[in-house]
């Protein structure tokens, strides 16, 4: 969801290939993984990979519809809790919204730089900012699952 381009028809050549070669590495992963990669959770990961925004939910569930006229949210839920879980996605959780995952499928440790005026969100490894926050974890014997720090602020296109 990285805004690195200005010109319009490069950056959506750039973001076409990005989903496209996201979505293979999705299959690619589930394949080696054993685990069934759904056409609702390929259409779901579509859908959030072709957005330069991050989504909610029920926009989601209307997107879907439809393909896929049955759906409930918790069809959408539990296609979210898939990727999540497999690294596909990321939860922006001040947002309760979520955005593809920009690192290759990580899981653990990121920084999401929120712009309040384009609502763009780039993802960073944020490694010295993660670093300090795991030693504080350490001291104070807090066990982890995910690390991820949200900022939100005005990004560089919008100043």
């Amino acid at each position: 969801m990285n805004k690195t381009d200005n010109s319009s028809s490069d950056h959506v050549v750039g973001h076409d290939g990005a989903c496209k070669s996201a979505l293979q590495a999705a299959e690619n992963h589930c394949k080696k993984q054993g685990i069934r990669f759904t056409a609702i959770r390929k259409q779901i990961l579509q859908l959030i990979c072709q957005s330069h925004h991050a989504v909610k939910a029920y926009d989601l569930l209307e997107e879907i519809k439809p393909d896929f006229n049955n759906a409930k949210p918790a069809t959408v839920y539990r296609a979210l809790d898939f990727l999540l879980k497999e690294g596909f996605i990321h939860k922006v959780e001040s947002l309760n919204a979520f955005i593809a995952c920009n690192q290759g499928h990580c899981n653990y440790e990121r920084m999401l730089l929120i712009c309040t005026q384009c609502h763009e969100i780039e993802e960073r490894t944020g490694n010295n900012m993660i670093k300090t926050v795991t030693t504080e974890l350490q001291q104070s014997g807090f066990i982890s699952q995910i690390k991820t720090i949200e900022i939100q602020g005005i990004c560089v296109n919008c100043v």
